[in-house]
């Protein structure tokens, strides 16, 4: 018998040249209107809002409800015996709770040096350290959270031509359930949701459960090299003590987990002992490849990703490389957007297949 594929020689047959026109620049309006490819036994061409179609009373589906805080701020240079000044690019990162009060992580453009001072509005932070992926920690003279709304704009990914306002994007590049803020990118599986939608779904007897998992800038990060050697960005998760049990409930009485986004994903998977999902919160850099099985959620509503992700080497061990190298051809043939604002799937997990 032939030894099983290893994650690298995976990421190489699902690689796929995507041109980049298809990687969607607007999400669809009305939301609910985006594509949607069931793939199972067979692959279905769906709209996002025939969902409720596609699910069971009693499903279980669990919502990823961190916000996207406005985490890229213009910063000031000071300006010192006439010397000095300019501007420096800011994208936060997260909050460093075990290096001091209000201390952040941060990229910065250009990269600055410990001791460098930094004026985020009116807000002075100064550079105390450099971390191993050049990220800088950033000590601010007081809690930056309650004006990040006056001084920031939302950090929207990088392939994304953002030529609208920033108002319209606070409301766009965000899910309609959003709840905690935390994130520097959208849980982008659950912005085809619309409240409409949901109502729907809670209607027919769909139930709803919520994790925290808030979204890091490593979400970008390509795989470069040896899929072993890639490291993930840890991210802080959190799941209640109502959404454990009620995953447990569902699991004990054979009803179907559907995880919204692969961040929901990787908040369960984080929190599964071997037996059951623990409440509790954390940190995680939890990396599924095809080599390890996905226990908890039965189905998984996904966006499309781009080649050389972590997020195609996430579905492929949730769906099975097979079905995901079908799935994308068919997805690259049929026009399908791609990404965060693109088109979606509804995968089934391959422990169920058969």
């Amino acid at each position: 018998m032939a030894a099983p594929a290893t994650a690298d020689e995976v990421l190489v047959r699902l690689h796929f040249d995507l041109p980049e026109s298809r990687i969607a620049q607007t999400g669809a309006e009305p939301r609910d209107t985006s594509r949607l490819m069931v793939v199972g036994d067979e692959v279905q061409h769906r709209v996002f809002r025939e969902l409720p179609d596609l699910l069971r009373p009693g499903d279980l589906l669990v919502f990823n409800e961190s916000r996207v805080i406005p985490a890229r701020v213009l910063a000031r240079k000071p300006v010192v015996n006439g010397f000095g000044g300019g501007t420096v690019e800011v994208l936060l990162l997260r909050e460093e709770f075990d290096q001091g009060a209000n201390v952040w992580s941060a990229y910065l453009r250009p990269a600055r040096r410990a001791g460098n001072e930094l004026f985020l509005g009116d807000h002075r932070a100064e550079v105390v350290g450099v971390l191993d992926d050049g990220a800088r920690l950033l000590r601010f003279d007081h809690d930056i959270k309650p004006h990040l709304d006056e001084i920031g704009r939302l950090p929207l990914p990088p392939y994304i031509d953002a030529g609208e306002s920033d108002e319209t994007w606070r409301e766009r590049y965000q899910t309609v359930y959003a709840r905690t803020p935390g994130s520097v990118a959208a849980p982008t599986a659950g912005l085809h949701f619309t409240p409409e939608l949901l109502a729907r779904l809670s209607e027919m007897g769909v139930e709803r459960a919520t994790v925290t998992l808030h979204v890091g800038a490593g979400t970008f990060k390509p795989i470069q090299g040896s899929v072993a050697d890639h490291v993930m960005h840890a991210e802080r998760y959190e799941v209640s003590a109502e959404t454990a049990a009620a995953i447990t409930r569902a699991r004990a009485e054979g009803r179907r987990v559907v995880a919204v986004g692969t961040t929901t994903v990787r908040t369960l998977e984080s929190a599964w002992d071997g037996e059951q999902v623990r409440p509790g919160a954390g940190e995680t850099r939890i990396f599924i490849t095809p080599e390890m099985p996905v226990q908890v959620p039965d189905l998984l509503i996904t966006n499309l990703h781009l080649p050389g992700s972590t997020l195609l080497l996430l579905v492929a061990a949730f769906a099975g490389e097979d079905r995901i190298r079908a799935a994308y051809d068919e997805a690259l043939a049929r026009g399908y957007r791609f990404y965060s604002l693109g088109d979606a799937m509804l995968l089934e997990n391959r422990r169920r297949v058969g």
